[in-house]
């Protein structure tokens, strides 16, 4: 699942990368949660990348915490080697001397608190002004000649004294947002949806609860949450956010601190931060059941809460915004009279994923928990309600009738004919003639696995990596002629199954009584699927169903009218029933339906639609440039002709026997 949080997020980058490319003003969109910040940095290194004269300006939110994360995850993947082209630099007036601040020029990417900007601020007097100046150029001729770009962090929020200069200085605007503000303009180029982060585990599926849940009620299932939270080796946290500022304090002390206080709640530590400006004190109330006590800045408040211990935060501040809790994993919103909805950018501090890195270690039910995040508040417009389905009866059964192969490319160091040393030693070296910050750039664009080679290759001796890259072009050739070729590149990775639990988002192409493998956690029998074309699809495979082409399984509890029958959608939450293939990189596919016929015989089904599929984010033009349907079709032909040889052979047939593709598949495959 790792590698495909990894190919989600640098696809996303890739399209970014090409649209910037042809407009002056680009916004990008993705959730809370799902590595906005980190694609912002890969982003700014493949550019510099291949113009080392670009210069970044990066507007964050606020006078320090979001700005301040931002700089410090830039320069920690700078220092790692993962961002090479980067040097960041955070602006700040805690530097600025006598003569004022000053912004030094060897930087290639610069972090300004967007409060620093603000009209009669100490910056906004002179110092970056001169400074966009001299950068570009514009200082009496004798400036660096540099191009600027602006990135607009969590560009919702109103940058008017940026917007003002903005087009004298910056060549490229590029927003980045996970709710990017449509009424000035901000209409997503490139997104990643919500149903993408959360089929590939980088992001948590949402529960909604009953809107006339309390908060005991949020109360006391996050007690039940925290026993099954005990195996997957995290703390989980319980946010409450009061909406009502002026009814804080009473909803504090009529509402809240009266369930806290009950002697079966007792066990829970619990953390308050809440705004009470307005009062007389203009204070704000910072209180715990913990042993840390007495005035700490309000910073420190929100460092400690982060960590073990605090089971519940109340907090009524703006927080919403770069500060990160990947335990929490429960919301509940205590609204006013005028039922405020609930704010995505406080929603997507529940939904990190707090095993991402380890997710492939973990079994079904961990693998439950650490993707799911339970919420009381009004969903949000752009949200589509998530449903929680299982297996039927447990989904013992229905998992041992529904054992399949999965597949993956392997790398090319796998070829057993192929030979990185022999390859390279055949080359000459040309030092004479070539730039080796062209040759890293050139590097930086090849596929990882290609820049494995060479440090295989090179194995620490300059000399061999820059021969290496001086004929970069010719293990990038050698490395697609493998891996396209699926006769070497395909291999059988191990068997799997549905999983227990997953989960559908919603949409207008809905169909119910569908007899399959699947139910909905909340009894309902009504499924949607993510096109036309996919509930057509299932449509037909249920009328096969019923007219005995599916095997069906026998239940004893069900009642003699009820049929089930072996087949079901292939959910991407938690399913490990997927396919590698490569098309400008290396993808997954999961197969949309399978299902199991009268004979025995698992049939993959997938389907592609020339309509525009929910939560889709493919353009027309790159759809048919790239073709990701002839990709699949040859890799699904592998795939089956893998199959069919082995049965074969389980048939007593010789296993290296050529069979003609087309005496199985035919023409039309």
């Amino acid at each position: 699942m790792l590698q495909e949080v990894k190919d989600l997020q640098n696809n996303a980058v890739s399209r970014l990368v090409e649209y910037i490319s042809r407009k002056s003003e680009t916004t990008f969109r993705a959730p809370t949660g799902s590595g906005k910040t980190y694609m912002m940095g890969d982003l700014m290194n493949r550019i510099i990348g291949r113009n080392d004269k670009v210069v970044f300006l990066v507007s964050s939110l606020s006078k320090g915490d979001l700005a301040r994360q931002n700089y410090e995850s830039f320069k920690d993947n700078a220092d790692a080697g993962v961002f090479p082209n980067l040097k960041p630099y955070l602006i700040s007036t805690e530097v600025s001397g006598e003569e004022g601040l000053q912004i030094p020029l060897d930087y290639n990417v610069y972090v300004l608190p967007r409060d620093l900007f603000k009209q009669d601020s100490l910056l906004m007097r002179g110092p970056m002004i001169n400074f966009l100046r001299t950068m570009t150029g514009d200082l009496f001729g004798e400036g660096l000649n540099n191009i600027l770009y602006l990135i607009k962090d969590e560009c919702h929020q109103a940058t008017s004294n940026l917007d003002e200069i903005s087009g004298d200085f910056f060549r490229k605007v590029i927003n980045f947002s996970a709710t990017p503000n449509r009424s000035r303009g901000q209409i997503p180029d490139v997104q990643i949806s919500d149903k993408e982060a959360e089929d590939v585990g980088l992001i948590k599926k949402v529960e909604f609860g009953n809107l006339n849940d309390t908060v005991e009620d949020a109360i006391n299932k996050f007690k039940e949450v925290k026993q099954d939270y005990i195996s997957l080796d995290v703390e989980p946290c319980l946010i409450i956010q009061i909406s009502n500022a002026a009814k804080a304090e009473q909803e504090l002390n009529d509402n809240i601190m009266p369930v806290l206080n009950k002697v079966e709640n007792q066990g829970l530590k619990w953390m308050v931060m809440v705004d009470l400006k307005g009062k007389k004190s203009e204070s704000t109330l910072c209180d715990t059941n913990d042993i840390i006590k007495g005035k700490l800045p309000v910073s420190q408040w929100k460092d400690y809460a982060k960590h073990r211990g605090i089971d519940i935060i109340i907090f009524k501040m703006v927080i919403s915004e770069g500060w990160d809790i990947p335990r929490a994993c429960m919301l509940y919103q205590v609204r006013d009279s005028k039922s405020k909805q609930l704010d995505e950018q406080v929603l997507g501090r529940v939904r990190r994923n707090p095993r991402l890195l380890d997710f492939e270690k973990l079994n079904e039910r961990q693998k439950e928990l650490a993707t799911t995040a339970w919420v009381w508040g009004i969903m949000p417009d752009n949200m589509a309600a998530r449903y929680t389905v299982s297996l039927f009866d447990g989904g013992k059964e229905i998992q041992e009738n529904f054992k399949v192969k999965s597949t993956k490319l392997v790398n090319l160091t796998m070829e057993r004919n192929f030979n990185i040393d022999e390859l390279m030693d055949r080359q000459e070296y040309k030092l004479e003639s070539t730039d080796i910050f062209k040759l890293y750039r050139d590097m930086e664009k090849v596929p990882n696995e290609v820049q494995d080679l060479c440090y295989k290759y090179a194995n620490g001796n300059v000399l061999r990596w820059y021969k290496f890259a001086e004929h970069i072009g010719l293990a990038k050739e050698k490395y697609n002629t493998f891996i396209c070729d699926y006769a070497q590149s395909l291999v059988v990775d191990k068997e799997t199954t549905f999983p227990v639990t997953s989960s559908f988002n919603d949409s207008q192409h809905k169909e119910g009584d569908m007899n399959w493998i699947w139910r909905r956690k909340d009894g309902r029998d009504r499924f949607a699927f993510d096109s036309y074309a996919e509930r057509e699809w299932a449509a037909i495979l249920r009328k096969l169903a019923r007219r005995g082409y599916v095997m069906e399984l026998e239940v004893p509890q069900m009642d003699a009218d009820d049929e089930l029958f072996l087949w079901g959608k292939n959910y991407p939450q938690n399913s490990e029933i997927r396919y590698e293939y490569y098309a400008d990189g290396v993808h997954a596919s999961y197969p949309d339906f399978i299902l199991k016929d009268m004979h025995g015989r698992i049939h993959l089904f997938e389907v592609k639609s020339v309509n525009v599929a929910t939560n889709s984010n493919i353009e027309r033009e790159e759809y048919e440039k790239k073709k990701p349907a002839q990709s699949l079709s040859r890799m699904f032909k592998k795939i089956a002709r893998i199959s069919l040889l082995s049965a074969y052979h389980e048939r007593g047939g010789m296993a290296d026997k050529k069979i003609p593709e087309r005496q199985f598949f035919g023409d039309g495959i």
